[in-house]
């Protein structure tokens, strides 16, 4: 098991720190569905594993990973998504296990996304929200101006924590601008979708400086290693499935890989 672990991650490749976190989830889980808003390469919704039903959903998507057979995209905005199509039918009927945000980084695009993935969610679903842990003021604003941008969806935590405290909220300091662990949703509620628009105008002018009293502590950060994000999340996957065998297939597939790119003079970058 540890060989093929140390294969695995020798030879597959993460671009970012976030991403091997979200491929450490996706194994531990092991979801039925999965529900990715703002899918960009398709980097993060191929880390699904086999027999996953996957929906992601982005209107221009640039993608150089290929998705996998039970996944299907959406070029559509979230707001459309969810107007228009029945995210349970696409589901065969089961729950949002695990979903992703990571569409546009506004405040209000996000509640608005969290309100509808939480509709078809379940008590054991988890949903994780990236950029929640920005940098710096200038990476946090609304308008982008920087290589790294995460806009203003902190204010999500903030919203969650005040309006849904009945909600598990965590943000794991993870590069490069954190991953928010949502646990305990509740399909059945209707607190941010009645109170939207009381929302909005209490958190959509709230300025960067209201996190100098304490960022840490306002918005849950807890450590990025796996360790601690892992008892965040449920202890049981929600199907069965081998991992070590998956990883091990994955590891040689890298090994391949690099061994082709060594050869045609372009060694492995590790």
């Amino acid at each position: 098991m540890q060989l093929v672990d140390r294969g695995y991650r020798r030879f597959v490749r993460f671009p970012k720190p976030y991403v091997e976190l979200l491929d450490c989830i996706q194994q531990h889980l092991v979801p039925r569905t999965y529900v990715e808003v703002g899918v960009s390469t398709g980097r993060t919704l191929s880390l699904a594993l086999p027999g996953t039903i996957c929906i992601g959903i982005d209107p221009a998507p640039k993608l150089r990973a290929p998705l996998g057979p039970t996944s299907r995209l959406f070029t559509s905005t979230s707001d459309d998504f969810f107007a228009h199509q029945d995210l349970r039918s696409l589901l065969e009927g089961r729950p949002v296990d695990l979903a992703f945000i990571d569409g546009l980084h506004h405040f209000e695009v996000a509640l608005r996304d969290f309100i509808n993935l939480e509709r078809f969610a379940s008590s054991d679903s988890v949903v994780l929200i990236h950029d929640c842990y920005p940098i710096d003021e200038l990476t946090a604003t609304r308008e982008r101006t920087t290589a790294i941008w995460s806009g203003d969806i902190w204010k999500l935590i903030l919203c969650l924590k005040q309006w849904r405290p009945d909600l598990q909220v965590n943000v794991a300091d993870t590069a490069p601008t954190g991953l928010g662990i949502v646990r305990g949703l509740d399909p059945d509620s209707t607190v941010l979708e009645e109170s939207y628009d009381r929302i909005y105008e209490q958190f959509i002018a709230l300025p960067f400086a209201t996190l100098d009293r304490s960022k840490a502590e306002m918005l849950n950060r807890v450590p990025g290693d796996w360790n601690t994000v892992r008892s965040l999340l449920p202890t049981m996957p929600f199907r069965p499935y081998n991992v070590t065998l998956f990883r091990g297939r994955q590891a040689v597939a890298g090994m391949v890989a690099a061994g082709r790119r060594y050869v045609a003079g372009r060694p492995p970058k590790i």
